[in-house]
């Protein structure tokens, strides 16, 4: 049984599995894609709570500008940026723009994993208050 959902964006095959392999040890339903457009796809047709999503990306979209998308398509999904020392700058710009935070580049499973719980921590309470809310509007028209 899997309690959440994660899907991973890096054009690093090699990081992309391992990542994806240690997230389903831990029964976390994890889905790796390579690039930004298939993460968007899969987006489009799917929830997740938590995008884990690498900065640099070769081809089409880099990770900026996935995100920018990413929150078009599911606001609430947390967001954590993967980065260089390079584009640490381009990580703070991502923050502006929604990610909840942001990891450098090699980074160890357990720290990556204790930033998913903080990340699906905030999404859940963010859930619940627009759940609140919803409900207070049903209730004020008794």
């Amino acid at each position: 049984m899997h309690y959440f959902n994660v899907l991973v964006v890096d054009d690093e095959e090699d990081f992309l599995e391992t990542i994806v392999k240690r997230m389903e040890q831990r029964k976390i339903d994890a889905t790796g894609v390579r690039s930004g457009e298939e993460a968007l796809d899969l987006m489009k047709k799917r929830s997740y709570d938590v995008v884990i999503l690498d900065v640099k990306m070769p081809g089409g979209m880099d990770g900026i500008e996935t995100l920018r998308e990413m929150k078009k398509i599911q606001p609430i999904t947390e967001v954590i940026l993967l980065t260089g020392h390079a584009s640490v700058e381009t990580s703070i710009e991502g923050m502006k723009l929604g990610a909840f935070d942001y990891v450098l580049k090699p980074v160890k499973l357990e720290e990556l994993l204790a930033k998913v719980a903080d990340a699906i921590q905030k999404k859940d309470s963010q859930e619940n208050k627009i759940r609140s809310a919803q409900i207070n509007k049903v209730l004020r028209y008794w």
